[in-house]
């Protein structure tokens, strides 16, 4: 009885033990809380509507009249609304592209909306955007070309104060800006005020965007960066709509800045070893081009393609940044509509319930055998927990049991990524006709990974983390 009693006693302090084991410790570089959530955004809009829409143009002169920009009417309302019930969460506006054309009446310069016929000059549609994407529950964001081949003190300091001046306007005078975008495009033939010739500036230098970006973030302290390097996201390195097989949260940005050649690879997989969380953002069109022409309103991306770039894009750890031009009618064109509600159907369809809901998750290694790291974790719906392992066990399996076979097409996998980037490699097996079948053999996992897989129906379904930087920390499984 004695024996019996001590044993009931210890059984009770090892399950009170196990359930104070301490979480793994962070993989650094870890994301700020600003980056987590932009994470958590996935997918969010492009807007580029300038002068090009009336010029027929990608990339305006800088000679343009403002007499061009006449849209019929400007219906960001529209806009925001369409992109909310398609599931963006965010738009993002082109501002001023290298043109120099201003979409709101900036007291700095005159090539400008307040120059043009919409509105009688009086409109201004940073403000319409911004306030129709607030009152839609999405959030606002800026592009502010640093090229500008309108303006004649191009490739001067003068140039640069004329720059931190605009941002001070958008970043004053429009609400709260979640992200700040800027490019690479910089120097080249332009109309510089009518000097028409080519400039060439030193990218690594003359923008000194540190102090630039030091000001902007002194009057709205969680503004997100982007540009190639950063410093807070980075560009994928290709306009295709897609983001490395291999897709690293982590790089070491000291020698990078925006426009320096030969780095796209790297910024397409980051790096393993990285010293700083910069992860990658795809910017992709719904169009051939950046901005509305008729003659590509037969070659808007279908639904399909959508999904395809979701795939390539969020499915492989990164955020999609998908551009939707106004028409000259200043709406989204039907045809663009269209798709993205075809779009919404198919995310809808394809990965809405997770079939993994219900099953029996067993373990090789479960962190201090606690309860509060074992493998229900995943599929808890509960974003704050995870399977975790022990301290050096960095190769682990975990195998899905379901209450029935049920046909799957897409498994989705999270990390826990407040902990940091781990897997290095990984596997996904089905139970297929008596025995295991391998369906995946992959890298990098990250914020989230979507595999789409041949069509298989199955009761149980295996996955193995073949290398990991440290115990790897699950924070989600999902089957579809």
């Amino acid at each position: 009885m004695r024996k019996l009693l001590l044993s009931s006693l210890l059984g009770i302090a090892i399950t009170a033990g196990a359930q104070n084991v301490k979480p793994p410790a962070p993989v650094y570089p870890v994301p700020t809380a600003n980056q987590l959530a932009w994470h958590k955004l996935e997918t969010y809009a492009f807007i580029h509507f300038t002068t090009n829409t009336f010029t027929d143009k990608e990339w305006g002169y800088g000679d343009e009249d403002p007499k061009v920009f006449n849209p019929t009417k400007v219906d960001a309302t529209q806009w925001a609304t369409v992109l909310k019930q398609t599931g963006f969460k965010a738009m993002i506006l082109t501002t001023k592209h290298h043109d120099g054309f201003t979409l709101w009446p900036s007291k700095y310069t005159d090539h400008s909306v307040k120059n043009s016929p919409w509105k009688n000059g009086k409109g201004d549609i940073v403000k319409e955007a911004s306030d129709a994407a607030r009152k839609a529950g999405l959030k606002f964001g800026v592009y502010l070309s640093p090229w500008d081949r309108n303006r004649a003190d191009y490739g001067t300091p003068s140039y640069i104060t004329y720059y931190r001046n605009q941002l001070k306007e958008l970043f004053t005078n429009y609400g709260p800006i979640f992200e700040m975008w800027f490019d690479g495009a910089n120097g080249g033939d332009g109309y510089y005020g009518g000097k028409r010739e080519k400039r060439k500036i030193n990218g690594a230098t003359y923008y000194d965007w540190p102090t630039t970006l030091k000001m902007v973030r002194s009057i709205q302290p969680n503004v997100l960066f982007f540009s190639d390097a950063g410093p807070d996201i980075r560009w994928v390195g290709n306009e295709r709509g897609q983001a490395g097989r291999t897709n690293w949260n982590t790089i070491t940005p000291d020698t990078l800045y925006a426009g320096k050649a030969g780095i796209e690879k790297l910024l397409n997989t980051g790096s393993a070893d990285g010293t700083k969380w910069i992860p990658a953002e795809v910017d992709v069109s719904i169009r051939p081009g950046w901005f509305y022409h008729a003659s590509e309103d037969s070659k808007v991306k279908t639904p399909e393609q959508l999904f395809d770039v979701y795939l390539t894009s969020v499915g492989r750890g990164s955020n999609l940044l998908l551009n939707i031009p106004p028409d000259r009618n200043g709406a989204f064109h039907p045809e663009d509509v269209q798709s993205l509600y075809g779009f919404k159907k198919l995310l809808d369809e394809r990965l809405t319930h997770n079939l993994a809901k219900g099953a029996k998750i067993t373990t090789s290694n479960t962190r201090g055998n606690a309860a509060a790291y074992n493998g229900a974790k995943m599929i808890d719906g509960n974003e704050k927990t995870y399977w975790a392992t022990d301290d050096g066990i960095t190769g682990a399996s975990f195998e899905a049991v379901l209450p029935v076979p049920k046909e799957i097409k897409y498994v989705v996998l999270q990390e826990y990524i407040p902990l940091g980037q781990r897997v290095k490699s990984f596997t996904v097996e089905v139970f297929d006709k008596g025995n295991w079948k391998q369906v995946a053999d992959e890298t990098t996992i990250g914020y989230k990974r979507i595999l789409k897989i041949d069509p298989v129906t199955t009761g149980k379904v295996r996955v193995t983390i073949k290398a990991s930087k440290a115990a790897p920390v699950m924070a989600a499984f999902g089957l579809y």
